[in-house]
């Protein structure tokens, strides 16, 4: 009868919140728009071409040590590649060689929105994520600063300067006691925190029935994905000059990159715009979305508008690379790295 409960009520938030519809539904009207982009590139893959130094021109199943080796390392993390067939202890070597120490973050080389995306806070933990996770893996050190952010870039390659489109302030998934209230109860009390239930009762088993003092805050997902409950905010006002041309020095120094969401983490929006004590934690290109749009009543409308208009620079810069030598993806290349990708999702098993 409880999980029946909470399904019933899950069911309710997702059916009037158009933030949790599925993606295929969200782009639906896309679609027809998508059919005119491809009509005019002569390609229905051309947005591979946007990036040409990114597979599939980050659409999907793309490498993100790949991408992290396109950017100056001044810029992103500590990260290291762990190859699914490291024995146990060169891991630990690596690790240690890397001057990484716990907590940190692992995550498969290839995926999206936050998939098998965990905080390793023990060797215990880092032996469980080992075990569940027969693909290649990222290790990276855990960047404690207080703002999460994503922003949005892009830039046509015939012009000389690009825009930031897209400022999204992601509040991660929290909830805050009261004196009297379960971690239970309280999570139920939280719409978002009531979609991850499931999840989040495995990780707090033993955690649901404390009670949190009056205040205090509990981060229960430390993850910035909107599909793991973090809230995501639309900041497109701390948009200016400064910020444009810190993003088009940093973008413009990575090789092949035209189009584009940068994760970002940062002591400060001034500091950031100043381009110090910021660190780039994900590049994600073709595939990403101007996220702002995910704001709680944003007006599905208007995210059309949003969405149509990225695609529509999607393409032109796609056509742009294309006339000077990148080609497309062909539709052969797509089947074989969709059969890939299905294998390779297989082979994880982490929550």
């Amino acid at each position: 009868m409880f999980k029946k409960i909470i399904k019933t009520k899950a069911l309710l938030i997702k059916l009037f919140n158009w933030e949790y519809w599925p993606t295929y539904i969200v782009y639906f009207p896309l679609s027809i728009y998508y059919l005119y982009l491809a009509a005019k590139a002569k390609s229905f893959f051309f947005f591979s071409a946007s990036n040409p130094s990114i597979e599939t021109g980050g659409m999907f199943f793309e490498s993100k040590w790949k991408i992290f080796k396109l950017i100056p390392k001044e810029y992103y993390p500590t990260t290291i590649f762990i190859s699914e067939r490291n024995p146990i202890a060169q891991t630990l070597a690596a690790i240690d060689g890397a001057n990484i120490t716990y907590p940190f973050i692992a995550k498969p080389d290839r995926g999206e929105r936050g998939w098998a995306v965990q905080k390793i806070n023990n060797h215990d933990e880092l032996i469980y994520y080992i075990a569940n996770n027969r693909v290649d893996f990222l290790i990276q050190k855990f960047i404690d600063f207080p703002i999460e952010l994503s922003v949005f870039y892009y830039r046509n390659p015939r012009i000389a300067n690009g825009v930031v489109s897209s400022v999204t302030f992601k509040e991660l998934l929290n909830v805050v006691g009261d004196g009297q209230t379960t971690l239970r109860s309280l999570i139920m009390q939280n719409p978002r925190a009531l979609l991850q239930f499931d999840v989040l009762e495995k990780i707090y088993v033993t955690e649901m029935d404390i009670i949190l003092k009056d205040g205090e805050k509990k981060v229960l997902v430390p993850y910035g994905n909107h599909c793991r409950g973090a809230m995501f905010l639309d900041y497109n006002h701390i948009i200016d000059e400064q910020l444009n041309d810190t993003f088009d020095q940093i973008s413009k120094s990575i090789k092949g990159f035209y189009y584009g969401r940068y994760d970002i983490k940062c002591n400060s929006i001034e500091e950031l715009k100043l381009g110090i004590n910021f660190s780039i934690v994900e590049l994600n290109g073709a595939g990403a979305e101007p996220a702002h749009i995910y704001q709680p009543n944003y007006s599905f409308f208007k995210a059309q508008r949003d969405i149509f208009k990225h695609y529509s620079m999607l393409c032109a810069i796609s056509m742009e690379n294309a006339k000077t030598g990148t080609e497309y993806l062909t539709f052969k290349s797509f089947r074989a790295m969709q059969a890939e990708q299905k294998i390779y999702k297989s082979k994880v098993n982490v929550l």
